[in-house]
Protein backbone atom coordinates (compact mmCIF):
# COMPACT_ATOMS: atom_id res chain seq x y z
CA UNK A 1 0.00 0.00 0.00
CA UNK A 2 1.30 3.44 -0.93
CA UNK A 3 1.66 5.79 2.02
CA UNK A 4 3.25 8.74 0.24
CA UNK A 5 3.74 10.36 -3.14
CA UNK A 6 6.58 12.45 -4.52
CA UNK A 7 5.64 15.88 -5.90
CA UNK A 8 8.22 17.39 -8.28
CA UNK A 9 8.05 20.91 -9.66
CA UNK A 10 5.54 20.88 -12.50
CA UNK A 11 6.23 21.08 -16.22
CA UNK A 12 3.94 24.12 -16.41
CA UNK A 13 5.97 25.92 -13.72
CA UNK A 14 9.20 25.06 -15.54
CA UNK A 15 7.78 26.26 -18.87
CA UNK A 16 6.80 29.59 -17.30
CA UNK A 17 10.36 29.97 -15.98
CA UNK A 18 11.88 29.08 -19.38
CA UNK A 19 9.57 31.50 -21.18
CA UNK A 20 10.00 34.49 -18.86
CA UNK A 21 13.54 33.75 -17.58
CA UNK A 22 12.32 35.37 -14.35
CA UNK A 23 11.67 33.58 -11.07
CA UNK A 24 8.62 34.11 -8.84
CA UNK A 25 10.54 36.77 -6.90
CA UNK A 26 11.32 38.89 -9.96
CA UNK A 27 14.91 37.66 -10.16
CA UNK A 28 16.71 36.84 -13.37
CA UNK A 29 17.07 33.13 -14.11
CA UNK A 30 20.64 32.08 -14.96
CA UNK A 31 21.38 29.48 -17.64
CA UNK A 32 24.59 27.53 -17.16
CA UNK A 33 26.35 24.33 -18.07
CA UNK A 34 25.86 21.83 -15.25
CA UNK A 35 28.88 21.72 -12.97
CA UNK A 36 27.12 19.55 -10.40
CA UNK A 37 24.57 16.78 -10.36
CA UNK A 38 21.60 18.91 -9.30
CA UNK A 39 19.09 17.24 -9.55
CA UNK A 40 16.52 18.78 -11.89
CA UNK A 41 13.52 19.57 -9.68
CA UNK A 42 11.08 18.58 -12.46
CA UNK A 43 12.48 15.22 -13.62
CA UNK A 44 14.26 14.55 -10.30
CA UNK A 45 17.15 13.13 -12.30
CA UNK A 46 20.77 14.15 -11.82
CA UNK A 47 22.36 16.42 -14.40
CA UNK A 48 25.25 15.22 -16.52
CA UNK A 49 28.19 17.47 -15.64
CA UNK A 50 29.57 19.59 -18.48
CA UNK A 51 26.82 18.30 -20.82
CA UNK A 52 23.38 19.38 -19.58
CA UNK A 53 22.29 22.99 -19.55
CA UNK A 54 20.38 23.98 -16.46
CA UNK A 55 18.53 27.00 -15.15
CA UNK A 56 19.24 28.39 -11.69
CA UNK A 57 16.38 30.19 -9.98
CA UNK A 58 15.10 31.22 -6.59
CA UNK A 59 12.10 29.13 -5.50
CA UNK A 60 9.88 28.74 -2.47
CA UNK A 61 7.98 25.46 -2.12
CA UNK A 62 5.52 27.06 0.33
CA UNK A 63 2.06 28.51 -0.09
CA UNK A 64 1.82 30.51 3.16
CA UNK A 65 4.08 33.46 3.95
CA UNK A 66 5.59 32.86 7.38
CA UNK A 67 8.89 32.36 9.20
CA UNK A 68 9.35 28.85 7.76
CA UNK A 69 8.93 29.97 4.15
CA UNK A 70 12.44 29.18 2.93
CA UNK A 71 13.12 30.40 -0.61
CA UNK A 72 16.36 29.21 -2.06
CA UNK A 73 18.22 28.11 -5.15
CA UNK A 74 16.96 25.24 -7.31
CA UNK A 75 17.89 23.92 -10.74
CA UNK A 76 15.69 22.80 -13.60
CA UNK A 77 16.68 21.55 -17.03
CA UNK A 78 17.04 24.29 -19.62
CA UNK A 79 15.11 22.07 -22.05
CA UNK A 80 11.67 20.56 -21.57
CA UNK A 81 11.71 17.31 -19.57
CA UNK A 82 9.01 15.02 -18.24
CA UNK A 83 7.94 15.33 -14.63
CA UNK A 84 9.09 12.57 -12.32
CA UNK A 85 6.39 9.92 -12.71
CA UNK A 86 7.26 7.02 -10.37
CA UNK A 87 5.63 9.03 -7.60
CA UNK A 88 5.18 6.25 -5.04
CA UNK A 89 8.89 5.82 -4.46
CA UNK A 90 11.72 8.24 -3.87
CA UNK A 91 13.77 8.93 -7.03
CA UNK A 92 16.16 5.96 -7.25
CA UNK A 93 19.09 7.89 -8.76
CA UNK A 94 19.04 10.32 -5.84
CA UNK A 95 18.44 7.58 -3.28
CA UNK A 96 21.36 5.48 -4.58
CA UNK A 97 23.93 8.30 -4.42
CA UNK A 98 24.12 9.19 -0.73
CA UNK A 99 27.48 10.92 -1.18
CA UNK A 100 26.27 13.42 -3.79
CA UNK A 101 22.75 13.64 -2.38
CA UNK A 102 22.85 13.60 1.43
CA UNK A 103 19.22 13.98 2.43
CA UNK A 104 17.21 15.51 5.21
CA UNK A 105 13.44 15.27 5.59
CA UNK A 106 11.57 18.18 7.12
CA UNK A 107 7.98 17.77 8.26
CA UNK A 108 5.34 20.49 8.28
CA UNK A 109 1.85 20.62 9.75
CA UNK A 110 -1.30 22.02 8.08
CA UNK A 111 -0.35 25.55 9.17
CA UNK A 112 3.03 25.15 7.43
CA UNK A 113 4.89 25.11 10.73
CA UNK A 114 8.02 22.96 10.89
CA UNK A 115 7.33 20.10 13.30
CA UNK A 116 9.97 17.45 12.51
CA UNK A 117 13.43 17.06 11.01
CA UNK A 118 15.32 13.85 10.19
CA UNK A 119 18.67 13.23 8.60
CA UNK A 120 18.37 10.24 6.28
CA UNK A 121 22.01 9.17 6.53
CA UNK A 122 22.36 5.48 5.71
CA UNK A 123 18.65 4.76 6.24
CA UNK A 124 16.40 3.74 3.36
CA UNK A 125 14.62 6.98 2.50
CA UNK A 126 11.43 5.24 1.34
CA UNK A 127 11.17 3.34 4.63
CA UNK A 128 11.95 6.46 6.65
CA UNK A 129 9.23 8.48 4.87
CA UNK A 130 6.65 5.75 5.53
CA UNK A 131 7.76 5.54 9.17
CA UNK A 132 7.52 9.31 9.68
CA UNK A 133 3.99 9.44 8.30
CA UNK A 134 2.92 6.36 10.31
CA UNK A 135 4.28 7.70 13.60
CA UNK A 136 3.53 11.42 13.26
CA UNK A 137 -0.10 12.22 12.49
CA UNK A 138 0.61 15.96 12.80
CA UNK A 139 3.03 15.86 9.83
CA UNK A 140 0.97 16.90 6.81
CA UNK A 141 3.82 16.74 4.29
CA UNK A 142 7.60 16.56 4.04
CA UNK A 143 10.25 18.36 2.10
CA UNK A 144 13.32 16.46 0.97
CA UNK A 145 16.34 18.74 1.07
CA UNK A 146 20.03 18.36 0.45
CA UNK A 147 21.38 17.98 4.00
CA UNK A 148 24.59 19.88 3.15
CA UNK A 149 23.38 22.65 0.82
CA UNK A 150 19.90 22.79 2.46
CA UNK A 151 18.25 23.32 -0.93
CA UNK A 152 14.77 21.99 -1.66
CA UNK A 153 14.58 18.82 -3.77
CA UNK A 154 10.91 17.79 -3.71
CA UNK A 155 7.71 17.72 -1.69
CA UNK A 156 6.39 14.44 -0.27
CA UNK A 157 2.67 14.18 0.50
CA UNK A 158 0.66 11.61 2.44
CA UNK A 159 -1.52 9.31 0.35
Amino acid sequence: MNTFKIVPLSKSFAQKIRTTMTDDFGGEVVEQLATGLGPCRVSLKPFERNVDKRLLLKHSPFEIENAYNQPGPVFINAVDVEEYSDIYRFPPEIKANKKSFPLSLIGYNKAQQMVLTRLVGEADVDELIAEIFAENAHVEYLHARNAQACCFICKIERV
